[in-house]
């Protein structure tokens, strides 16, 4: 239990010290990452609505 405390405070500092030292590039990380997310949100449920086609 202790291990995961640690692991979040350590990505909650990293993350800290990065939107300090540089926000841009956290903005940009931040902005790729949920484009990336939305795409393969995208491609899922098209995945999903090929499959429900091919089975009718």
């Amino acid at each position: 239990m202790n291990a995961k405390k640690a692991v979040v405070a350590l990505i909650v500092v990293f993350l800290g010290f990065w939107m300090f030292t540089d926000p841009n590039g956290l903005a940009d990380a931040a902005t790729a990452g949920a484009d990336q997310t939305w795409s393969l949100t995208q491609q899922l449920f098209t995945a999903i609505i090929d499959f429900v086609g091919a089975l009718t």
